[in-house]
């Protein structure tokens, strides 16, 4: 069996060092808001080059509380993709606030940024670029149509721990950037856990208080908060990873050129990388009609494959009413097309092979 992801292959390579500092975090007797999540925090601030990093309890939560820290409310509308996890425009919504979706690009599956203009109204307040599967959107232009509106861009960073657009750092563009430490990611702990990035003080202080219910000082409250504090040992773990992080993304770079090479002459669209941008290949996605024949042949030789997204957030049932949406064709057509295939730092040369032959069989 070949899975998606192989999180127990990544424990074992690093077995020791994380059963110790898990360990350390044990004996040390304290697992919220300690010292473990200050030193996560320091480091990857440091390692974007930026002033502020927030740890919380998810990706989900680290775009809700920078949308709420950015000043988003009630009736205000945000521009996004529909070609994404629901979370993006979820906590929109839960805001009282109005997802406003703009298709995506066909090549990079990032939001298209000349069609963004059309969908600017009066309420329109941020924009909320998504770096889907590890390529990043095209953030110059979003930047300078925020800049002449007056937008908030907060950076759905979820999927690109580590890519680059233009020699900078995803999440280091916008107001905010949000990083989600689910399992299955690049940067990927063993339970839930997120991360907000600022350069902006005030948003900085507010996001930590958000966290913490609203607090700074114990019992005494300004702002109606959340609990979505990171925890020390998700913290610990995480710390153990950053060490590897590149070393990391390098490899999903290496399978991503074999499984380019080995699928150059199969009739799909394969992963794109635009120019001055560097891919972290969260998920190696190729894009063909014959997708379902492709996924039951893999399924039959004990291949994983997985469709993101079956069915564009405009599409989708919650949001058929309170949201706004351009032309969405492209995202229509990639959630009929899309097939991603395993994808993982540890996967094996012979393994992209033997994946490669099914799909080229099949084509």
């Amino acid at each position: 069996m070949i899975p998606m992801v192989d999180v127990v292959r990544q424990y074992d390579d690093l077995k020791e060092d994380i059963d110790r500092a898990v360990h350390d975090v044990l004996q040390s007797g304290h697992f919220i808001l300690g010292p473990t999540v200050s030193h996560l925090e320091e480091d990857i601030a440091r390692y974007h080059g930026i002033s502020h990093a927030v740890g919380v309890a998810n990706g989900t939560d680290a775009l809700r509380l920078a949308l709420r820290a950015c000043g988003i409310q009630d009736g205000d509308e945000v521009i996004t993709t529909p070609f994404t996890f629901i979370a993006t425009a979820e906590v929109i919504a839960e805001l009282r606030a109005v997802p406003v979706f703009v298709d995506i690009r066909p090549d990079t599956y990032t939001i298209d940024v000349e069609k963004i203009e059309q969908a600017i109204t009066s309420r329109t307040k941020a924009i909320m670029p998504v770096h889907l599967f590890g390529h990043p959107a095209d953030m110059d232009p979003i930047c300078a149509v925020a800049a002449e509106h007056g937008f908030s861009v907060i950076e759905d960073c979820a999927q690109a721990f580590g890519a680059e657009y233009k020699g900078r750092k995803v999440g280091t563009f916008g107001d905010c950037g949000c990083f989600s430490f689910f399992p299955s990611k690049n940067l990927g702990g063993y339970g839930d856990g997120g991360m907000v990035i600022t350069n902006t003080d005030d948003a900085a202080a507010s996001l930590r208080m958000l966290r913490n219910h609203g607090s700074t000082k114990k019992y005494f409250h300004s702002v109606l908060g959340y609990n979505s504090r990171l925890d020390e040992l998700q913290a610990a773990i995480l710390l153990v990873k950053m060490g590897k992080i590149d070393e990391f993304n390098r490899r999903r770079r290496r399978n991503a050129a074999l499984y380019t090479d080995c699928l150059r002459g199969a009739d799909a669209f394969l992963p794109f990388e635009m120019a001055d941008c560097f891919h972290v290949y969260h998920q190696f996605t190729i894009r063909s009609e014959r997708r379902e024949a492709i996924a039951e042949e893999l399924r039959k030789e004990g291949i994983a494959s997985a469709v993101y997204y079956p069915v564009p957030l405009h599409c989708q049932d919650v949001f058929r009413r309170g949201v706004s949406s351009t032309d969405c064709s492209v995202s229509e057509m990639c959630a009929r097309t899309v097939l991603s295939l395993p994808m993982f730092p540890e996967l094996r040369e012979d393994e992209i092979q033997r994946i490669c032959g099914v799909v080229n069989a099949v084509m």
